[in-house]
């Protein structure tokens, strides 16, 4: 988008301030507020943020050893907007948007998430080859007063969507603040567990997708704060609900037919070879891409037998026990379906993870063997491995996966495993109700 379009629509719209957003490691909304009239300074001069922003942890620590911080004597990064990502915020009066990359002396930067996945798009570029994501997310919302009570305590309102399940108008909100927002959503809907729903997404560019996905999670945080409720993308919020997955569709296409590389009509089941090696590809690597993809403690309390999420690492046709699913639609619509994220991942990682292992399996014609038929969370016959059940394995995991490794930089690699690693050491030492509950009174 050029400066003029932009300045015609600020002055159309009456933007008065512009939000200036990076996604960090986490996937958290960092940035800074400018008035409007600084935009084209802000444009040629960027802006400059602490690079500790990166090694920030959720308990609002630093992991030191993740670089970005004393090593560099906490010295700057450079965010510079990309133009094409400016947007009007329906629910913020006379305020726009921009989403920037980061620099360091110039360069990209090696940590920035949103970098990783145009570095990564690159490769894919140069086969003739172009990534469409459709992302899949579920949520759950709170009364913030009373954080162990749904928004709709209810049970079996799976698929509903009547003032029952949304007495305050919640999902008409979001459905039309993304809409004029130009995110492409398809449908809105109640999931399985009381005070859950879920957002489908048509296809879109990768990049795109990603910083769409990024938008809607802030913007749905936003809201419903806006409306004195509390929404989270956790793993797994309440001991007696299930899990939110972040559940990622992806095709390629020829870049110059725009033809869908997976679907061969000549194949069985119309499966191309490459879609076989891309799916490959995300077996080889599941256990290296969990912790990404799954980057939380509690991430890894979805990981349960029966639970729709995934257990055995396992590929298959329209079958929602494995962790990789092909659905029915051949054609253009032929694509796989990578059941293992978790609702709380930055879209950046997840999808820059999934398209890397999938490089990886069509460079090196990674066979997926047969696909999987029926249960396989009751399978029996060990031909399959597990998916990592703790965040400390994941973790040892992504260390150990060379090819991710060298997919992303090593600095980002090192500072995402340092916040990692600074979450299990606060964990092993924090007591839990549970613990103290269980031990106190015989013990």
């Amino acid at each position: 988008m050029q400066v003029k379009k932009i300045a015609e629509m600020i002055k159309s719209a009456g933007i008065d301030s512009i939000r200036v957003e990076f996604p960090d490691l986490h996937g958290i909304c960092r940035g800074k507020l400018i008035p409007a009239g600084r935009l084209e300074a802000v444009i040629e001069e960027g802006l400059n943020f602490a690079q500790a922003a990166y090694i920030v942890d959720l308990s609002n620590d630093i992991a030191v050893a993740g670089g970005c911080g004393s090593d560099t004597g906490w010295s700057d990064l450079l965010l510079r907007p990309d133009l094409d990502t400016f947007a009007v915020l329906p629910h913020q009066p006379h305020t726009a948007r921009l989403i920037g990359d980061t620099y360091l002396g110039g360069s990209p930067h090696p940590v920035d998430p949103r970098g990783a996945l145009k570095r990564i798009l690159k490769k894919y570029e140069a086969k003739g080859l172009t990534a469409i994501v459709a992302s899949e997310l579920e949520f759950v919302i709170f009364h913030p007063t009373d954080p162990v009570t749904s928004y709709n305590p209810a049970t079996s309102c799976v698929y509903q969507v009547n003032p029952a399940v949304d007495k305050q108008g919640i999902l008409r909100a979001i459905q039309n603040t993304c809409i004029d927002l130009g995110l492409n959503i398809m449908y809105l809907n109640h999931e399985y567990f009381p005070g859950q729903y879920e957002v489908n997404w048509h296809h879109e560019e990768a990049l795109k997708m990603a910083d769409q996905t990024f938008t809607f999670k802030y913007l749905c945080k936003e809201l419903a704060a806006l409306n004195d409720l509390h929404l989270t993308f956790m793993g797994r919020p309440t001991n007696e609900g299930g899990g939110n997955g972040y559940h990622t569709h992806i095709s390629l296409t020829h870049t110059e037919s725009n033809e869908n590389a997976f679907y061969d009509p000549q194949a069985e089941n119309g499966i191309a070879d490459l879609q076989r090696y891309f799916i490959g590809g995300q077996l080889a690597h599941a256990r290296g891409m969990s912790a990404l993809l799954a980057p939380t403690i509690n991430s890894y309390k979805r990981f349960l037998p029966d639970s729709f999420a995934p257990y055995n690492i396992a590929w298959g046709g329209d079958n929602r026990t494995v962790y990789c699913r092909v659905p029915d639609d051949r054609g253009s619509g032929t694509r796989i379906e990578n059941r293992a994220g978790c609702a709380s991942a930055n879209p950046y990682l997840v999808i820059a993870a999934i398209l890397a292992a999938g490089l990886d399996g069509i460079e090196n014609k990674i066979d997926p063997g047969a696909p999987a038929d029926g249960d396989t969370y009751h399978d029996e016959s060990g031909q399959y491995q597990q998916v990592p059940f703790y965040l400390r394995d994941a973790i040892a995991e992504l260390k150990a996966d060379t090819v991710l490794g060298e997919a992303f930089s090593p600095e980002l690699i090192n500072a995402f495993v340092a916040l990692k690693e600074n979450e299990e050491s606060r964990f092993k030492t924090t007591v839990t109700d549970w613990e103290f509950n269980e031990y106190s009174y015989h013990l």
